[in-house]
């Protein structure tokens, strides 16, 4: 124990280590705030659709040249979102179907760009890393933690500050409308900030495993308690632990990031499986 305490604090004299860290926190909590929301609306699987259109971005960006490409992943991305709700809503293709359309053409489009245009020698390496995150969290610039730092501080402001709205929404959206909320409005804001984290997200996890971030802890916290605030703020606890310790059992160990995250999520899922369970034949 003494050795890996030692070993952990050697680590955490370079600043890629605590980069990691903040990153993967910040998402994390993020991630875990949309995912209840999303999992009681049944749009779980729009987070997955949306990864994929974010990886078609990034390959676009990639073709393209592009210095950074987080400006025109995130516009892509939010734009798709916006398409998808309405898309969902209002023509014949509806809610899954659409979603599976974007997300399968999203990413088959953006493997064939990288395939005729790119100049890197290790394509495959490159679209590994871009799918399963590997160590690109750990490769993270200043200005892109601070900028990740803005981007997390307005989507938990956006639900602080609509917390009521998102909630009567969330849980019966035709007497939302009926009391007078324009839940068109707000299942919109949910869509954007959908985009904003999934973006955030693909450095730590990769596209492939961004479902998993945003719904393991949702789905946790709802094995162990039942109302809306509990299972939040038990969503948010879980993720901001698995992930901080998905991080550091990844550099102490030598593991790709995204996937021990994705691991210590399905434990904590067992975990309060487990302790549900117990609760229930307690009760």
């Amino acid at each position: 124990m003494t050795a890996i305490l030692e070993k952990l604090a050697f680590y955490w004299t370079y600043p890629f280590v605590r980069y990691a860290l903040i990153v993967g926190v910040l998402v994390a909590l993020c991630s875990s705030l949309l995912g209840v929301t999303l999992v009681l609306k049944r749009f779980s699987f729009i987070g997955d659709g949306l990864s994929h259109v974010a990886f078609g971005a990034m390959s676009v960006a990639a073709v393209l040249g592009l210095a950074d490409d987080l400006p025109l992943t995130l516009c892509i991305t939010v734009v798709c979102a916006v398409l998808l709700l309405r898309t969902g809503q209002n023509t014949k293709i509806k809610g899954d179907a659409a979603v599976a359309m974007v997300s399968v053409g999203a990413l088959a489009i953006g493997y064939l760009l990288m395939n005729l245009f790119s100049a890197s020698s290790n394509l495959s390496g490159d679209v590994c890393v871009t799918l399963f995150g590997s160590t690109s969290i750990l490769t993270l610039s200043r200005s892109e933690v601070w900028l990740c730092v803005g981007l997390s501080a307005a989507v938990v402001a956006v639900f602080l500050l609509y917390y009521n709205k998102i909630f009567a929404v969330t849980f019966d959206e035709d007497f939302a409308k009926a009391a007078g909320t324009r839940a068109g409005r707000y299942n919109l804001l949910l869509a954007v900030t959908t985009a904003v984290v999934i973006v955030l997200a693909m450095n730590l996890v990769g596209s492939l495993l961004i479902s998993a971030l945003v719904i393991f802890p949702a789905l946790s916290a709802m094995r162990v308690f039942q109302s809306f605030r509990a299972v939040t703020l038990c969503s948010a606890v879980l993720s901001v632990s698995c992930a901080a310790l998905g991080i550091l059992i990844a550099i102490l160990a030598g593991t790709p990031v995204g996937s021990t995250i994705v691991a210590v999520d399905i434990l904590a899922f067992l975990l309060c499986s487990a302790v549900g369970r117990v609760l229930g034949g307690c009760s």
